[in-house]
């Protein structure tokens, strides 16, 4: 697998502690939009020494292929993170699927980059690390990322009652996942 990976508008990288200081800068520009879908954060998740060895650590997973986040960069701006595409919970074997989850700048919404950079990732997982199945969890009320994850053709599987402590509460989440149609028969 490759660090680092274009599609007609994006780069998709995985990054070295280098970029501390532009992470740093994607996770504030949107702070409220992120926290409000995430577990609350740490003081110092927002100070380069934390980003710098967030960075360090899933580099080294990324060598594993245990844990692979693509920072998302406009071709036309190298320079300035837009988003994120994490999979998680990578496993091989008999279970042969992950997790996904992605953010990006509010700035960016609705002008396809997600889905740009989903399909090209879900493309890396399918066809270079062979799995079958990519699972994504998200808030009902969500209807953006609904919407997202059926274009990209996620089938809607339920709700998984009270599935993440968010904010103070258990909260409900819808899940849905896509099948590698490779390997459908195999």
């Amino acid at each position: 697998m490759l660090f680092s990976y274009e599609t007609n508008r994006l780069i998709l990288k995985i990054l070295t502690p280098d970029y501390a200081p532009m992470v740093l800068d994607f996770f504030l520009r949107d702070q409220e939009l992120f926290e409000k879908y995430e577990p609350e954060r740490m003081p110092q998740f927002y100070t380069e020494q934390f980003q710098r060895e967030t960075l360090q650590y899933e580099y080294n997973l990324a060598c594993k292929n245990a844990h692979i986040r693509f920072y998302v960069f406009l071709k036309e701006n190298p320079n300035k993170i837009i988003g994120t595409v994490c999979f998680h919970r990578i496993e091989f074997g008999v279970y042969s699927c992950c997790e996904v989850g992605y953010k990006f700048s509010s700035a960016y919404h609705h002008k396809g980059y997600a889905a740009e950079a989903l399909e090209k990732g879900i493309d890396i997982m399918f066809t270079e690390l062979s799995l079958h199945r990519i699972m994504a969890w998200i808030s009902p009320e969500n209807t953006p990322s609904e919407r997202l994850l059926r274009s990209l053709g996620f089938e809607f599987e339920g709700i998984n009652r009270q599935r993440f402590f968010l904010h103070d509460h258990w909260a409900d989440h819808a899940q849905y996942s896509l099948l590698n149609p490779c390997s459908l028969h195999t």
